[in-house]
């Protein structure tokens, strides 16, 4: 079949191979990627909503090349969502429908920015992104996401971790979108370098990967203007397609690997247990008066 007609949202498109395999290993087409896409975007749109999108695409699947954008590209349908930004216009995934055309022109993964387009410089969380070396096995990073869990415990700050979708984890602090780059970048290198005090022969800071050995590097610099990460529910460009998925405490406790979540297991796993990551939004945790102390905390003491 070359294309098929799609009705979403009171529009119409058009899916060109929808049974083309993007995903060879697991034989997943494009057909089934959209379908997994209308099924978790209740869920992962809140969290992409007014943020100037950075997508990864692989038109012949994740076995060819891969194409990052982050603006408009030839034509694009009027009712796009978009926003003029230096000069280029840029997607909003602020809606199904453009989780469909986007996946129609073979984007699988969606990256968003740590701010809203309408609030630039103004981050709606604290991110750590546990990276681990290469063949370094998960159980390293569940401990150390255990022990930053127990230091932003300490600081009073509450916290919710989500898999990477590759080998990593990373943790979450609903902050009040109140603080620039510049002041939660103080909070992250302050739990960053008590990390490394913490567990010295487990972790490193150096962002140059060559240079990190075989340690876990502790990445608290991704949290910055223009950059992104993958967003929550987002398909990975991985072999058994795995999915950037939210995880309790208590499960990260108990231990699992990062590919028990992809995109065949994930939709079960949010009827049975919902949307693990709203806390992330939750008013109730955006408690500005304990980061506020943190940072005065910081900056008196000169931890920068």
């Amino acid at each position: 079949m070359d294309k098929q007609r799609y009705a979403i949202e009171g529009k119409e498109l058009e899916i060109s191979h929808p049974d083309r395999i993007v995903w060879p290993e697991a034989g997943i087409s494009k057909l089934d990627l959209i379908r997994y896409l209308i099924e978790v975007a209740p869920y992962m749109l809140p969290y992409t909503r007014d943020r100037m999108l950075m997508v990864w695409r692989y038109p012949d699947g994740i076995g060819g090349k891969r194409v990052e954008e982050r603006s408009v590209h030839g034509e694009a349908p009027d009712w796009l969502p978009r926003v003029a930004y230096g000069g280029k216009e840029r997607i909003l995934l602020n809606d199904a429908a453009t989780l469909v055309w986007l996946a129609n022109r073979g984007a699988i993964e969606l990256h968003v920015p740590f701010d809203r387009y309408d609030r630039k410089d103004v981050p709606t969380e604290l991110v750590f992104d546990l990276d681990p070396a290469a063949g370094m096995p998960f159980e390293a990073v569940r401990e150390v996401a255990l022990k930053l869990k127990e230091t932003l415990d300490g600081l009073s700050l509450a916290s919710f971790p989500k898999t990477s979708g590759a080998t990593g984890l990373q943790v979450y602090v609903p902050i009040e979108p109140k603080y620039t780059f510049e002041d939660t970048r103080l909070i992250n290198a302050f739990v960053a370098r008590y990390m490394q005090e913490q567990l010295p022969g487990r972790i490193t800071l150096e962002r140059v990967v060559e240079k990190r050995g075989d340690k876990l590097y502790f990445d608290y610099l991704q949290l910055w203007r223009g950059r992104t990460m993958a967003a929550v529910y987002s398909v990975r460009g991985t072999p058994k397609a795995t999915v950037s998925t939210p995880v309790t405490w208590a499960e990260v406790a108990k231990g699992f690997e990062p590919a028990d979540f992809t995109i065949a297991t994930v939709p079960e796993r949010l009827r049975t247990m919902g949307d693990l990551f709203r806390g992330v939004s939750s008013k109730a945790h955006r408690v500005d008066q304990r980061v506020d102390e943190v940072l005065a905390f910081v900056r008196k003491t000169g931890e920068t």
